[in-house]
């Protein structure tokens, strides 16, 4: 049981830390001269076809189907997918203008918006544990962000676009755990990064041009779909049923530093002390939030593992 754990939380990590180097790759791209319409369609383009083939190949019967899989639920999911899409383009659009560090936690957002949004569908209110780790995620923002600082100059057309991407980011977490549920995890994933691939295509068709460079695809596009769309949710759907819903959540947090660490080690980012102790407080949160978790049933864990698997299909 334990080396089960362990081998979940490994491949746990390792997905989380695929996404986030994401950033850093799509800030070097754009050091080439790309364009966020070149990043986003390269991205989303391989893609899709990296899982279309991985579908074709995969084991008839090796995940079972509680209902047809029609073509109303294939529909839904494509649509849910769109959020998907919009999120890499709000992102990649706040990386334009803030550093990776500083992008990456406004993108975390997410998780006290989840928590609000949580609020509202089910008109319950949160408990006092998530009540707290809301206000350490915005302290830890504040620091992360150097918003205190008066000498620093915040740029509020990244900020805002961080925001958006956060916002966007949540409704791809609750599209990820409540739509069509019963899709084999590799199905739910292709349909969802069509969805993602249609509305990035429709945003920037206008750039499909003369001017739009296909370098992208063997350049940057290869390392941005295998790290962004094909290794999470293969490293998600497997690691996350082993470690359970709690502790997959908190290992999956390891995407911040990894993300932080990169862009300063590649793209020589300066990070203070202060913005690491912000960091340090928004992981806590996350981990107060989802720490003592304990499903009643076995088998609930690994259908809700599983279930959660797909939220990190992102992005990004």
């Amino acid at each position: 049981m334990k080396n089960n754990a362990l081998k979940g939380s490994i491949l746990v990590a390792l997905g989380a830390s695929s996404y986030g180097m994401l950033a850093t790759f799509v800030k070097m791209a754009y050091h080439e001269g790309f364009s966020t319409a070149e990043v986003t369609l390269s991205q989303f383009g391989l893609g899709f076809a990296g899982l279309f083939i991985l579908a074709l190949f995969r084991k008839r019967g090796a995940v079972p189907e509680t209902k047809a899989s029609g073509t109303n639920g294939i529909f839904k999911l494509i649509v849910a997918g769109t959020s998907m899409g919009l999120t890499s383009v709000f992102y990649y659009m706040a990386v334009q203008y803030v550093p990776v560090s500083v992008a990456i936690v406004l993108l975390m957002q997410t998780v006290w918006m989840g928590v609000i949004l949580e609020m509202i569908l089910h008109k319950k209110a949160p408990g006092l544990r998530k009540i707290a780790s809301v206000f350490i995620i915005i302290a830890g923002t504040i620091l992360a962000t150097s918003l205190l600082k008066q000498s620093v100059s915040i740029s509020w057309a990244g900020f805002g676009w961080g925001i958006i991407a956060a916002l966007s980011y949540t409704a791809t977490m609750y599209s990820s755990n409540n739509i069509e549920l019963h899709f084999p995890p590799l199905k739910r994933s292709l349909y969802m990064i069509l969805g993602g691939l249609i509305i990035i295509a429709f945003i920037f068709h206008s750039s499909l041009n003369q001017q739009f460079s296909y370098a992208i695809f063997l350049r940057w596009g290869l390392l941005l779909s295998l790290f962004g769309t094909i290794l999470p949710p293969l490293l998600f759907t497997r690691g996350m049923p082993l470690t359970g819903m709690g502790l997959g959540a908190i290992i999956a947090t390891v995407e911040i530093p990894v993300s932080v660490l990169m862009a300063n080690i590649l793209l020589k980012e300066p990070v203070s002390f202060l913005q690491w102790v912000g960091v340090i407080l928004i992981l806590f949160a996350v981990v107060l939030m989802n720490i003592g978790k304990k499903e009643k049933k076995e088998e609930l864990v690994l259908v809700n593992a599983k279930e959660k698997s797909e939220l990190f299909l992102v992005d990004l």
